[in-house]
């Protein structure tokens, strides 16, 4: 597979100091890729360096196996959305108009910016007639994020970046907004780079996860596999907190019990029996969506990966 955005060998320094150290990425197209790790460990150079907020030091970055360099950067730019933890609508347009931005720079008539706006809004489950003309003001902190990650998909980009677009919201809108990001990707299948310091939002949203540290990537991979075979002891502390632990006590049959279940069976599936624990699905999960649970000889429900992920990664504040 062609990789949409490809480093290969990047360094970047500020004032000589080396923040990202000879980086070698590849990003599939379709894919939500993570970028994880602690403060100052590149996450966000590195999202920078995408559409070229920001420019490499040495090396080359590539879209569409074009250099970065070699584009018209604002081009480039309107196939790429882009969501900050800073909402940053714009205060004096309302929704509609903070949405339209990008394709009214594109050039479309009032009447396909117009049907894009209330086709976004209505994916969203915000009603086109109540929510059109609000101002931000007037909106909570959760719906202005939702507009914002509307704004990024209005003039269907390509690829979206969001950096740490949730850390500044409560547990219960950032759980809804994580549900959005991947309702969304599946239904669009936009390339989706997502950059966090939380590695439970790591796991849940991930298709893929670049553990970062110190300018380096430590480790990228499946959540499955990051979680059970961590490579480092910096890859496993990290990581301890998305319930591994817990992983290792609760069972197939204890998620159906807490209602994480489909009632969906489908007799191709793999089946296990409900007393496994959940760190043994991994492997599993690698190569299925859903395993199928079996209990005294008869089929009780099925499990998917995003249900199993997202009970490991719940908030429990």
């Amino acid at each position: 597979m062609t990789p949409i955005i490809e480093f290969k060998n990047v360094s970047k320094k500020f004032d000589q100091k080396l923040v990202i150290d000879q980086l070698d990425l590849s990003i599939n197209k379709g894919e939500i890729f993570v970028l994880v790790g602690p403060s100052g460990s590149g996450k966000t150079t590195t999202l920078k360096m995408i559409n070229a907020l920001s420019e490499p030091t040495d090396g080359d970055i590539y879209f569409k196996e074009k250099r970065i360099k070699e584009y018209n950067i604002q081009k480039m730019r309107w196939q790429m959305g882009y969501v900050l933890q800073q909402i940053a609508l714009f205060p004096t347009m309302d929704v509609k108009q903070n949405i339209e931005v990008i394709p009214e720079m594109l050039g479309w008539s009032k009447k396909d910016r117009s049907e894009a706006v209330d086709r976004l809004l209505t994916q969203v489950k915000l009603d086109p007639e109540q929510y059109r003309h609000r101002m931000p003001k007037e909106l909570s902190g959760g719906e202005q994020q939702r507009i914002g990650i509307l704004r990024a998909l209005a003039a269907n980009p390509e690829i979206i970046l969001m950096d740490e677009p949730f850390s500044a919201l409560d547990p219960i809108s950032r759980n809804s907004l994580q549900e959005l990001v991947l309702d969304l990707h599946q239904e669009l299948g936009t390339t989706i780079i997502f950059v966090t310091h939380n590695m439970k939002e790591a796991v849940k949203l991930g298709t893929r996860i670049a553990v970062m540290n110190q300018g380096k990537i430590v480790q990228c991979d499946t959540p499955e596999v990051i979680v059970s075979q961590p490579k480092t002891a910096f890859v496993k502390s990290f990581f301890e907190e998305t319930g591994e632990d817990e992983a290792k006590l609760v069972t197939a049959g204890d998620l159906i019990r807490m209602n994480f279940f489909s009632n969906d069976i489908n007799q191709s599936d793999p089946k296990i029996a409900a007393s496994t624990p959940l760190n043994e699905l991994y492997t599993l999960f690698a190569s299925h969506e859903t395993v199928v649970i079996e209990e005294n000889h008869q089929l009780i429900g099925s499990l998917r990966r995003k249900d199993v992920f997202a009970f490991l990664s719940r908030d429990r504040t």
